[in-house]
């Protein structure tokens, strides 16, 4: 666990699945996907088939809860994108619109870069958004993170083309 003012991030416990699963499943067409990648689709999951799959959530390294005086507004997590050289790839998720624009998402990623960087041998941690999610692009330049990559006009959503985006830290840079 780890903690920055109001902002904990931690590993997902059995108590955080009901909320999580609302914030991110209960909806067809929930407010956060029109940010987060919505040229992917997003697939309603009816809660008892979430369940199903708890194992894949529950006290992993690479998927954490962010939680706000208590209360469970997104999540953190990581994926390989080639572990022998030890890429990594993360992501952030504020499912709670109540909570964007706050320093709420600053806090979290800054929280979880010191985590990956403490707990891995990495030399680099990075993410990739689009060029029409402007607060995405504005973390990474917050938390001092350097634009890697514009690949122009690959990611169609609602009949127009956008960038997508790689931002990225090296451990010399952060620490």
């Amino acid at each position: 666990m780890y903690k920055e003012g109001d902002v904990i991030i931690r590993a997902i416990v059995e108590k955080d699945l009901p909320a999580l699963w609302k914030l991110k499943y209960k909806d067809a067409s929930p407010e956060w996907k029109k940010w987060d990648a919505p040229y992917f689709e997003h697939q309603q999951i009816p809660y008892r088939e979430y369940l199903e799959s708890k194992s894949e959530v529950l006290n992993q390294e690479n998927y954490w809860v962010i939680e706000v005086n208590g209360e469970v507004i997104g999540t953190v997590g990581y994926y390989w994108e080639h572990k022998p050289s030890n890429w990594l790839e993360m992501g952030i998720g504020i499912y709670d619109s109540g909570y964007w624009n706050g320093g709420y998402g600053t806090k979290a990623f800054r929280l979880w870069i010191d985590h990956l960087f403490q707990s891995l041998p990495l030399v680099r941690v990075g993410y990739t958004t689009w060029s029409g999610n402007k607060r995405m692009i504005k973390l990474g330049e917050k938390l001092g993170m350097t634009m890697e990559a514009r690949l122009r006009k690959c990611r169609y959503y609602n009949g127009e083309y956008y960038d997508s985006i790689r931002m990225g830290l090296l451990r010399e840079e952060w620490q």
